[in-house]
């Protein structure tokens, strides 16, 4: 694109958009985005009106605070161009790219990206658009193969790191295993003891944590009774001997584990993860949060990966999960999905079966 020649200059809006696992693993930071175009703007002679971010915001779609200024910036009129370091900043879906161009033209105003290939020719916008499809097309290929590398690092035994762990447990070095985190699990043995032995209910439960100023599993000020629930519902927290772990996982997994010891159960690929951005109207104004939507998978594409001992007797387990069997489901947690078994049934002294029907309940860390 040719400089202004001393002639009046083009105005110019910079945007730079960059989503939380971009910055981590790609350094597309913000802020060296901005400078790239920046640079670009001044060797080419533009005047820069303003300069829009949208930090943590996908490309997968339009809904966006900081592309929804820059539509408005647009409109209003007098804008000669829209700098981007990249085209996917703009958007990753080809036709959204094409469909934001088409709407900055109706104004006079160009998109443009540091790494266009092509011209303002029809040959160019379709060397252009060639090139976006290819790399849709790789991003496609690169997430399947995260996909199948994550299935089959669980296959193996291994645990997939989100985040955090599990309450309770820290990560080892290789984030391949837990460790107990006894400052932590020591809270939850007393918590399904509090329960299963004690018959206090989770409210009580909660109410005692917080005036003992037992810091909380979330980071909040308050106890949630459905972090307690799964502290006892949850099969990473449960004993299970070697044989019932045997019939779960892989030869080769069994072969590496201590007959002699008792494991617990962290499960992998238990849900369809959906994640969405929604617009909502605040005291500030409109602006776009993610929602994110689970719905549980068929229990056969389950996969058990062993994880250390808990500490927690399994009669005592057993015991708190007999005390909340009968809890409904609360009005907090309508859009989530739990197994309340955690997938592996006991029948109580008494012959009554866990029920493996649908509850409610959050997970405070290491959610999968």
């Amino acid at each position: 694109m040719p400089s202004t020649n001393g002639q009046d200059p083009k105005r110019a809006i910079l945007y730079a958009r960059v989503s939380t696992q971009e910055q981590a693993t790609k350094g597309y930071s913000l802020a060296q985005q901005l400078e790239a175009i920046r640079e670009y703007a001044a060797r080419e002679g533009y005047k820069v009106l303003e300069e829009v971010t949208d930090p943590g915001q996908s490309g997968a779609s339009l809904e966006r605070p900081g592309m929804d200024k820059v539509r408005d910036l647009v409109t209003a009129g007098d804008v000669s161009v829209v700098l981007a370091q990249d085209r996917d900043r703009f958007a990753r879906e080809p036709a959204y790219h094409y469909l934001l161009r088409k709407e900055f033209e109706e104004h006079g105003t160009k998109i443009c990206a540091l790494n266009d290939r092509g011209d303002d020719t029809s040959e160019g916008e379709l060397t252009d658009g060639i090139l976006d499809q290819l790399a849709k097309f790789e991003r496609a290929k690169t997430a399947k193969r995260t996909r199948r590398g994550r299935l089959k690092k669980a296959r193996e035994g291994k645990i997939v790191a989100g985040p955090v762990p599990n309450y309770g447990f820290k990560f080892d070095a290789a984030k391949e295993d837990y460790v107990v985190y006894e400052p932590e699990m020591s809270v939850v043995r007393r918590v399904c003891h509090m329960v299963g032995i004690e018959g206090l209910t989770l409210y009580a439960v909660a109410k005692m944590l917080e005036r003992e100023g037992v810091p909380t599993a979330t980071g909040g000020n308050y106890w949630d009774v459905r972090v307690i629930k799964n502290f006892i519902a949850d099969d990473v927290y449960k004993p299970h001997t070697f044989e019932e772990i045997e019939e779960l996982v892989a030869p080769e997994v069994a072969a590496r584990l201590d007959p002699e010891k008792s494991y617990g159960v962290w499960w992998y690929n238990r849900r369809q993860v959906s994640t969405t951005h929604v617009s909502e109207t605040g005291p500030e104004g409109k602006r776009y949060a993610k929602k994110v939507k689970y719905a549980p998978k068929p229990k056969d594409q389950w996969i058990a990966v062993p994880v250390p001992d808990s500490g927690i007797p399994r009669a005592v387990v057993r015991a708190a999960r007999d005390a909340i069997r009968h809890n409904h489901r609360s009005p907090a947690s309508r859009e989530r999905f739990w197994e309340l078994s955690g997938g592996i049934l006991y029948a109580t002294p008494a012959g009554a079966g866990w029920p493996g029907t649908p509850g409610p309940t959050i997970r405070s860390h290491g959610r999968r």
